[in-house]
């Protein structure tokens, strides 16, 4: 899938239905969520709790927390995550989701 993403396609992995906030993406199967989400487009991953301003993956490696989403009602680093068909990712809601246990 081509986008504007100033990010480069990722390996070519068979691709796999998911969704971001509601909209469909296709992205490769198995590949990194944060890096897949940058290579869709996606620019902002949330928002902080105090100045609502927007984040995204930082560091890749689990350090930073500004790639933060929600799957499945838990909020979980995307950096650390893998994409696998039907996931379902969404910002975090300030009040909304349980952070994963360590």
């Amino acid at each position: 899938m081509k986008t504007d993403s100033p990010f480069l396609e990722l390996e070519d992995s068979p691709l796999v239905a998911v969704w971001f906030d509601g909209a469909p993406l296709e992205l490769p199967d198995g590949a990194n969520l944060a890096a897949a989400l940058l290579a869709a487009g996606v620019g902002v991953f949330r928002h902080t709790p105090v100045s609502a301003a927007p984040r995204a993956p930082f560091c890749m490696m689990g350090a930073c927390f500004d790639c933060l989403v929600e799957i499945d009602g838990v909020v979980r680093q995307a950096c650390m995550m893998e994409v696998v068909e039907g996931l379902r990712v969404s910002k975090p809601h300030e009040t909304g989701g349980k952070h994963e246990p360590e």
